[in-house]
């Protein structure tokens, strides 16, 4: 098969205007392309496709797909690349679409940016269905052409990297549990010669006085584990390293604030941060980035048992200041605590978590964007202009001294994991409440809970967990390489 793209036509006259590669095929069958488009009624909108049989040995079948404007850059309400968006949209639909005809192998159409239209191919046509019997034929995309070749490998390890966070998010809590996580990942890093991965113990994690993580993971017969990768990409392999820190519950039931029933399976996904900061390292890894960065993963399960946290209870984080649990289900911000002061071992250029941590966030924002609460503008800037390309937005949110009374007007212990008036402001008083664990001058927390799944908002990925914003922290790694470079 072979996908094609063409722009919208910016005259009236509709006549298609085709990428360069759409006007070489075009030769190639004598203009026929162009005349069965013009035959076909209306100019094709951005996304929508026509598929052609029988127009040239090599390529039984070829769809045509909308780009939309030529010329479309960055749109500034929107806070996004369009012309990439349109392009991975685009070719997404085209590849599926030579999927459902069965064809096992499809040449894409760089459309003018190799990177996005790689992205736009793996992304869509990426499925978890590793435990079903009846499968989707695989379909393997290529570059046609062999103009940007580089550009277009880039993009297939960008587009890879997310779908391993797909992967590991989707996976029943069965499969994935903790241990079973640390190891994938393990045997995802292990032909690199410049990465070590450590699959820390419960017995470690107990030595090191993570007492608050503990706490979360003692309701579960699954053992904890605490995950540390080292990558060292930087021709000086001690040079301050960029560490990410992930939320690892590979189950959440609530604990004994049991959830409702009713979607609870989807909480399989509340690794979500785990699975994108280890997915970017995997990939910062392919891509040979000239950076040192850590990874740090604290994974459990969060179970009601007869040994559970129960709410009113207080525990000890690794820094000495005492926690009063008051929702059992408030359980990420507690492995995020000990994380954080773990962390600081390490000499950071800049410390990132990522967490799928409040419902609030999800109402905030939505599936829209990445909500940031930060302490430094510098980090935000890079963060925010890292998603712009990649098209996998972030959206800065306040980290005021307002949401900080909140979790340290407690009762029984220094702080407290949920604020004072329960429901206003949650992901606000969750970011508040990591800060109490943080001294590092560059310090984002990511609040991934509203971008753990896709219905159909993003058109390049399927239903299902999305593995954001994976892209956006491996773009943001590559800037800040660029940026110690200079």
């Amino acid at each position: 098969g072979l996908v094609l793209g063409v722009y919208s036509s910016e005259k009236d006259d509709g006549a298609a205007q085709f990428t360069s590669a759409g006007d070489a095929f075009d030769r190639l069958v004598s203009g026929k392309l162009r005349e069965l488009l013009s035959l076909c009624g209306p100019p094709l909108k951005k996304g929508k496709t026509r598929i052609f049989h029988g127009l040239h040995q090599d390529f039984p079948s070829v769809v045509v797909v909308g780009l939309g404007k030529k010329n479309a850059g960055v749109n500034d309400q929107e806070n996004w690349n369009e012309g990439k968006e349109n392009i991975r949209a685009a070719v997404a639909v085209g590849c599926r679409q030579i999927q459902d005809l069965e064809i096992p192998c499809v040449e894409v159409d760089p459309c003018g940016d190799a990177q996005s239209a790689a992205e736009g191919a793996i992304l869509g046509l990426h499925e978890y269905n590793e435990l079903k019997q009846k499968k989707k034929p695989i379909v393997t995309p290529q570059l046609h052409g062999s103009a940007e070749s580089e550009a277009w490998q880039k993009g297939v390890i960008y587009a890879e990297g997310q779908n391993l966070a797909r992967y590991l998010m989707e996976a029943p809590a069965n499969y994935i549990t903790p241990i079973k996580f640390a190891e994938h990942i393990e045997q995802k890093l292990r032909s690199f010669s410049n990465v070590k991965v450590h699959i820390r113990p419960e017995s470690w994690i107990t030595t090191e006085q993570m007492g608050a993580f503990l706490s979360v993971a003692k309701g579960s017969t699954e053992p904890p584990i605490f995950l540390e990768i080292h990558y060292l990409g930087a021709a000086n392999t001690n040079d301050s390293p960029l560490v990410f820190v992930g939320k690892g519950v590979t189950f959440d039931s609530g604990g004994i604030s049991l959830k409702p029933s009713s979607g609870m399976d989807a909480m399989r996904a509340d690794m979500g941060g785990a699975a994108t900061i280890c997915s970017a390292i995997v990939t910062a890894a392919a891509l040979n980035l000239p950076l040192n960065i850590i990874g740090l993963a604290p994974l459990c399960e969060n179970m009601p048992s007869g040994k559970a946290n129960k709410p009113g209870d207080v525990v000890r984080a690794k820094n000495g200041k005492t926690i009063q649990v008051d929702n059992t289900d408030a359980e990420g911000r507690l492995l995020l605590a000990d994380a954080l002061c773990y962390a600081h071992n390490f000499n950071a250029r800049a410390i990132v978590n990522a967490a799928t941590l409040t419902g609030a966030m999800d109402v905030a924002l939505g599936s829209a964007a990445t909500g940031v609460f930060t302490n430094s503008s510098w980090l935000w800037t890079h963060l925010y202009e890292a998603s712009i390309l990649t098209g996998d937005r972030v959206w800065r949110m306040p980290l005021f001294e307002h949401y900080t009374k909140q979790v340290t007007d407690c009762p029984l212990a220094d702080v407290s994991n949920i604020g004072k008036y329960s429901r206003a402001g949650g992901a606000c008083t969750a970011a508040a409440f990591l800060k109490e664990f943080v001294t590092a001058s560059h310090w984002a927390h990511l609040d991934i809970a509203g971008v753990m799944s896709n219905k159909d908002e993003v058109p390049y990925l399927r239903k299902g967990m999305a593995g954001r914003p994976t892209r956006t922290l491996v773009e943001f790694a590559a800037r800040l390489s660029q940026d110690s470079h200079s």
